[in-house]
């Protein structure tokens, strides 16, 4: 059996599956505000009771926001900052007595829907997070690359490719730098963007809505975003060569990206042919949680257990 553990800002969910993946059980329960040592007593308890209602020892896999440092192993960049700078996979390992493997929320999205969801029996697949951020995450044959400065898959902090006169100025994103993916595709800045321009304060699905009913500004807004995740792939496809590039979050929910991003993509890959597949994740808000738990392989039988 394996544990999987989504832990955001707000809430803690676990899940437990088995060898195939069905779903044993899942829980939802809030997160401790600011409190980093309740933070890890509630993670421990609900893998406690987890496997006492299964009555089976299992793996762990937690998705965290931020990443842990290669170099000293404690979390950074984590919006719940009350993780930052303290060694989460070490602490809980020692709480249960049992080694336990992290991942920040992308890279957990990404390795369940190339486990078996969307890209499932792909070869290479990247996976994207378009909500409040912009997060990614790349799983090559099944396993997830993490890379020699655990970023590998961060694009949303990498320069909007060829800025043209509707990108600009360049807009600050949070991380001090200007021009960042993040800062032009997360649902946030679609939505302040549109407000800028048009005095009209919509969410993304509003935008969508209104568009669908004729609305040339909202129209514009979107096309103007399609143009920008389009480009922003095109340097992936260029890069890694995805088979499936499976999007996910808030904004992955509009279907019209995935009829039109495609058509402006080829304007930027390097390729005669692409066959490169945009799709929506197949698993929704419980990827996090799955694949946290796919961060053990089917072969690993709980450690406490051997």
């Amino acid at each position: 059996m394996r544990i999987g553990i989504d832990l955001g800002g707000t809430k803690i969910e676990i899940a437990a599956l088995d060898r195939t993946g069905r779903e044993l059980l899942r829980r939802r329960v809030a997160t401790p505000q600011g409190d980093y040592a309740a933070t890890i007593e509630t993670l421990a308890g609900l893998v406690e009771v987890a496997e006492r209602d299964i009555g089976q020892r299992a793996t762990v896999g937690v998705g965290t926001p931020g990443s842990a440092s290669p170099a000293t192993g404690l979390i950074r960049n984590a919006n719940s900052t009350c993780l930052n700078g303290h060694a989460l996979q070490a602490d809980l390992s020692a709480r249960l007595g049992r080694p336990v493997r992290i991942a920040n929320d992308a890279n957990c999205f990404v390795v369940s829907e190339a486990a078996d969801g969307a890209g499932a029996g792909a070869e290479n697949v990247f996976g994207v997070i378009l909500g409040t951020g912009v997060g990614g995450g790349v799983v090559v044959r099944k396993q997830l690359l993490v890379g020699a400065n655990a970023v590998a898959g961060e694009w949303g902090h990498n320069p909007l490719p060829l800025p043209r006169e509707a990108d600009l100025p360049l807009p600050t994103c949070y991380c001090g730098r200007r021009g960042c993916i993040e800062s032009y595709l997360s649902g946030p800045a679609m939505a302040a963007e549109h407000a800028r321009l048009t005095g009209q304060t919509l969410t993304p699905d509003a935008i969508a809505r209104a568009a669908e009913q004729g609305d040339a500004a909202c129209e514009a807004t979107l096309v103007r975003y399609e143009q920008r995740l389009a480009r922003a792939l095109a340097a992936v496809i260029n890069l890694l060569d995805p088979d499936v590039i499976v999007l996910g979050g808030g904004v992955s929910q509009l279907e019209r990206l995935y009829r039109n991003v495609p058509q402006w993509w080829g304007e930027a890959v390097f390729s005669d042919v692409i066959v490169t597949r945009l799709v929506r994740g197949r698993h929704g808000d419980a990827s996090g949680v799955r694949g946290a738990a796919w961060l053990w392989p089917v072969e690993d039988t709980p450690p406490a257990a051997q």
